[in-house]
This record gives C-alpha cells, sequence and structure tokens, in this order.
C-alpha cells in the first residue's frame, strides 16, 4: 500500500514540492552561509518526493542554533515552502482519490517551517524509538 500511496503522491504532488525544496537548497547552498538551509531543503526534498513509509522526529542534541536558525528558515523560505503544502493539499481534496495525499501534504506544514533539529527516518524506526524511550531499559526484560 506505501508503494501505491508514493507513486500517486509523486506524480499529483511529489515531483512539485521536490523541486520546491531543491530551489531552496541550491539558493541556500549558493549563498554559503546559509548551507545549513540547503541541508535542511534537501533533506526534506528527498522525504517529500517518496513520503510515505518514513516519518520526522526530532533529532536528538538540536538545541538553540536549531531554534535560531528554524526562526530565519521561516521568515525567509519556510513561508512559502509551507504556503506551497498549504495550496497543494487544497488541489487535492477535490478528488475522493486526493484526499488522503492532502491530509498527508497538510502535516507537513510544520517541517515546512521548522525543518532543524528534525531527522527523516523510517516509521518502524520512529516506533522503536518512541517505544525504547516509554519503556526503561531495566524493564526490556
Amino acid at each position: 500500500m506505501r508503494v501505491l500511496g508514493n507513486i500517486l503522491w509523486f506524480f499529483l504532488a511529489g515531483w512539485e514540492l521536490f523541486i520546491a525544496y531543491a530551489i531552496a537548497g541550491l539558493v541556500g547552498f549558493v549563498l554559503i552561509i546559509t548551507a545549513p538551509f540547503g541541508v535542511a531543503a534537501w533533506r526534506i526534498a528527498g522525504f517529500v518526493v517518496w513520503p510515505f513509509g518514513r516519518t520526522v522526529v526530532k533529532k536528538d542534541g538540536a538545541g538553540v542554533g536549531a531554534a535560531v536558525g528554524n526562526v530565519l528558515w521561516a521568515v525567509l523560505v519556510g513561508w512559502w515552502l509551507a504556503l506551497t503544502h498549504i495550496v497543494t493539499g487544497v488541489f487535492l481534496a477535490i478528488t475522493i482519490i486526493g484526499i488522503p495525499l492532502a491530509i498527508a501534504n497538510w502535516k507537513m506544514v510544520p517541517l515546512a517551517f521548522l525543518p532543524l533539529g528534525r531527522e527523516v527516518v523510517p516509521v518502524e524506526v520512529a516506533r522503536y524509538r518512541s517505544e525504547a524511550i516509554a519503556v526503561p531499559a531495566q524493564y526490556h526484560g
């Protein structure tokens, strides 16, 4: 089911979102001082092209630098990337087949605003991490 969702996603929304994030990444690298933004944009570009089966989690050790970077990101490029997700989601929601894709698109809006201090992982890894956090190590038998 993930493969089918990813194929539909790619043709209906993924390619255009990939281009938007790739352009943001190129601008980040060209300006040199904003290279961390370029890395974040390209990481998200890989996620938005094939999202089903992966999720975004907070990165361990992200601190003040990520928070300051997120504020700059939101002002410089985050708002238009988030707007791209919102508009694409609205168009996807017009059809019944597109409704789940629209919801997935709208779930990416917070990532578009605050990408630094996050990482993309397979869903299974995120589940394992949350279970490992929920149950202390001494109780794992």
